[in-house]
């Protein structure tokens, strides 16, 4: 017998244990480097926590609210 599949979901409330250092952390990463270089870590990051994310999924999901979140002005 086969085991029902879940339907899997993007986290929406913050698990972070400690946001506000790891948003400092984040921060302090991009001192001294040019945009290009930035853009560069950000992506490193992204393609590393998508790894641990690891479900399509999930990815998707992440994906589409990142693109329907309108950026700070």
């Amino acid at each position: 017998m086969a085991l029902a599949r879940q339907p899997l979901s993007m986290k929406t409330t913050l698990t972070i244990p400690n946001p506000d250092a790891f948003y400092a952390r984040l921060a302090a990463m991009h001192e001294g480097l040019t945009a290009d270089a930035s853009l560069r870590l950000m992506s490193r990051l992204v393609l590393l926590l998508a790894n641990q994310i690891g479900n399509q999924e999930i990815l998707e999901a992440c994906l589409t609210a990142a693109a329907e979140t309108p950026a700070a002005s």
